[in-house]
């Protein structure tokens, strides 16, 4: 299919982008994203289900875990139809409203996601540290609130994107770099003054940036703490409540610290590495979160085992 720019008339339309030079190959390419997308959904869902119906499961943590899935679940909603109309279909347009749509929730979930990690963080370094407050500070009601007052705030940050780039003309390039669509992409396509989104744009990656920041600050704390336990069957008991949160934190972080590094430095690198990273971002958290956490925590797995001996009895 051939593209054309032009700057005399104003851009209705943007056109997403699957795996520059692999066109023959998307129908291939769609194979895992489709079984990526129901494991992920699936995974998710049972997560989330098992979280409401077991009541060895409604405590603190787990109801931030229901966030997270949440969050995942919202990643994948709002990705995923446009991945998958390019390398089904071969379909990459997509009309400039429905882009700015799509890229405000995907933005909203990240956020979402982050700031729930950065709970679940804070929720592990209470529960090392405090271990006799623990229930007594983070009580069932307040960990809601907390939940509710985050999603509003994520929210709310996110919202002026949407009026920031309505603004905008596009008049000149319609051609997007990823197969989603997202602020930094839409923003550099417009034809006229965008530096309200570019100084916005940098606000929240500088929030995110901060947000990443405290939650190592977290888990160092809690290390600290773990190493000052005299046996080691305790630190091992003690850090291993850490490790699917922790596990998390880099299945989040790392596509976007390796697409920001691609971004600055790799200016000679094909532009499918950033493309494929771009898409492991979203492919990533929501697929493997459910699989680390069904295998990594000991309660959730149990349950899961419990059900199905269950159903083979």
């Amino acid at each position: 299919m051939s593209i054309f720019n032009t700057s005399e008339v104003e851009i209705s339309t943007f056109f997403l982008v699957g795996i520059p030079g692999m066109e023959h190959a998307h129908i291939w390419v769609a194979i895992p994203i489709c079984l990526a997308y129901v494991f992920a959904l699936l995974g998710n869902c049972t997560i989330l289900f098992f979280i409401k119906t077991e009541s060895s499961l409604h405590e603190p943590m787990y109801y931030f875990l229901s966030m997270l899935v949440c969050s995942d679940l919202g990643l994948s909603i709002s990705s995923m139809p446009t991945m998958l109309r390019i390398f089904l279909f071969n379909a990459p347009q997509i009309s400039v409203d429905a882009c700015i749509a799509q890229k405000f929730f995907i933005h909203v979930f990240s956020a979402l996601e982050s700031s729930v990690l950065l709970m679940i963080s804070i929720d592990r370094f209470i529960a090392i540290n405090n271990p006799l407050r623990y229930t007594s500070i983070l009580t069932g009601a307040r960990v809601m609130k907390f939940g509710l007052l985050n999603a509003v705030i994520c929210l709310l940050f996110i919202l002026p994107f949407p009026f920031t780039l309505k603004r905008l003309k596009f008049c000149m390039k319609s051609v997007l770099s990823h197969s989603y669509c997202l602020h930094q992409d839409i923003m550099k396509l417009a034809c006229s003054d965008n530096k309200v989104n570019v100084f916005y744009g940098f606000f929240v990656a500088i929030t995110g940036m901060f947000e990443f920041v405290f939650i190592s600050m977290s888990y160092l704390l809690i290390l600290k703490i773990v190493l000052g336990i005299a046996s080691h069957r305790g630190r091992y008991k003690v850090l291993n409540t850490c490790i699917s949160h922790i596990c998390a934190v880099l299945i989040f972080y790392v596509p976007i610290i390796t697409l920001a590094v691609l971004h600055r430095f790799g200016k000679k690198m094909s532009p499918v590495v950033g493309i494929i990273v771009a898409d492991l971002f979203l492919l990533t958290p929501p697929l493997m979160n459910p699989i680390v956490y069904a295998v990594k925590s000991q309660q959730i797995r149990n349950v899961i085992l419990g059900k199905l001996c269950e159903k083979q009895e």
